[in-house]
């Protein structure tokens, strides 16, 4: 995954990363928030789950700390982190804002 990884943060496009869990209750309930935003950026910006128990190298390279949390990359560089819930409207201000 850690390759793989790699090349998808290096799109030209915003590239959301959830860091989650399975057993995390925020996580779940972030879930569909980000479903609507992949859904009206369509390739405007791409959005990836990463479960955190399931691919620690890269949880760790972030030093994620807590769940949900919510990493934005745009050509390989890391343009916004926060952890916790997100609305719809934070994030998509996120995404408007970037350079």
């Amino acid at each position: 995954m850690k390759a793989n990884f790699d090349i998808l943060i290096n799109d030209s496009r915003p590239v959301i990363v959830d860091f989650h869990a399975e057993w995390c209750s925020p996580c779940k309930a972030q879930s569909p928030i980000l479903k609507d935003i992949a859904s009206e950026l369509g390739n405007k910006a791409r959005v990836i789950k990463i479960d955190v128990d399931k691919n620690p190298e890269i949880a760790a390279r972030y030093h994620i700390q807590g769940v949900p949390t919510i990493v934005v990359f745009k050509q390989g560089t890391l343009r916004y982190r926060q952890a916790g819930m997100h609305s719809k409207q934070q994030l998509m201000t996120v995404i408007n804002n970037l350079p």
